[in-house]
């Protein structure tokens, strides 16, 4: 075990560049089951993952739960339970009107009675077969599969929250970052050797985290706009050299969006080299297989549900150097 442990405290913290990319399975393997249940964390896992990514947000009492938005419409099935017909609201989340069921006006315990459903059917229709088998899952749940996954496979599976729309949820009186450091801590997963990455596009949360845990912290920037706690900040500037070593001053990563990285297929930004040279391990996001969400020269015929280039697209990138990848298919890359 001190083996594998040493092997999750290298991959996790910034060290240079592995000879492959970590695998992280982004909501699970999501292209295969419904994102954030067991099912899709255990496949992941069962598929070689090194690494299993629950969004968060918070319950109404405070509880951490695993959810791609803190608007659950499109992947529960509350908007068929006639007893929650009543709470369906439009709220400003981080400046955007959003219309739905928000996780913030249930309890834990409603949560619990809400069954996942794919939030992609049009483009995954296999994956309906799970629909309404799964339960909302806390993160403590999500922890406890991570452990149990770890024990099955005999390696170490980390885990990579990502904390959604903080300042948003601190505004209701929902403190996300303590009830974070409290799960963390009670799982003896706060030390700079613990197998969990901390994501957020938001950077008062992280600065904050820094401070409070030596868990290695992931900045997440994306293609455009800046964090909804900084409105004087882009994420272009933060993504320059002066921007990363600010970065670095608090986390230990970055999470770019792939076009960050590679505008166009075969031709790469200085990103990966220049958040090296401030000390920053660098994770790409989201691989995923189907063609509408490749680049064309990487999609194989019409259909964009269909599957293209997928492992050529990951290769190209672990040319230049990227040290973890985000994916829905975390199969496709088990013999990596």
């Amino acid at each position: 075990m001190f083996r594998i442990m040493l092997a999750a405290m290298t991959i996790l913290t910034a060290t240079p560049a592995l000879s492959h990319p970590l695998i992280i399975a982004h909501r699970g393997a999501s292209g295969e089951r419904p994102e954030h249940t067991r099912a899709a964390y255990d496949l992941a896992i069962d598929q070689g993952a090194d690494v299993i990514e629950p969004d968060l947000i918070m319950s109404r009492d405070g509880v951490l739960v695993a959810r791609h938005e803190n608007e659950i419409g499109g992947t529960t099935d509350v908007a068929a339970r006639p007893e929650f017909a009543g709470r369906c609201a439009t709220r400003t989340i981080d400046g955007q009107a959003v219309t739905g069921w928000f996780t913030e006006d249930f309890t834990l315990a409603e949560l619990k009675t809400l069954r996942a459903r794919e939030r992609l059917p049009a483009l995954r229709p296999a994956n309906t077969a799970w629909d309404g088998r799964e339960p909302i899952l806390t993160f403590d749940e999500v922890l406890a599969i991570a452990a149990e996954g770890s024990r099955r496979s005999g390696r170490v599976i980390g885990v990579a929250p990502e904390l959604k729309h903080p300042s948003h949820f601190a505004a209701l009186g929902l403190a996300m970052e303590d009830a974070l450091v409290a799960a963390l801590t009670t799982h003896g997963l706060t030390g700079g050797d613990a197998p969990v990455l901390i994501q957020c596009f938001e950077v008062g949360a992280l600065q904050r985290l820094s401070a409070r845990v030596a868990t290695p912290l992931v900045q997440l920037v994306s293609a455009g706009g800046g964090p909804a706690d900084r409105p004087d900040l882009t994420y272009a500037a933060m993504t320059t050299p002066e921007g990363l070593a600010e970065v670095a001053s608090y986390a230990h990563w970055i999470g770019a969006d792939t076009s960050l990285i590679e505008p166009t297929p075969g031709e790469p930004t200085a990103l990966i080299a220049d958040a090296h040279a401030a000390g920053l391990k660098v994770a790409a996001w989201t691989f995923r297989a189907e063609n509408v969400f490749l680049p064309e020269g990487d999609r194989v015929g019409d259909d964009p549900a269909a599957h293209g280039r997928l492992r050529e697209r990951l290769a190209r990138f672990a040319g230049y150097r990227i040290d973890a990848a985000f994916t829905d298919q975390p199969g496709l890359f088990a013999d990596r």
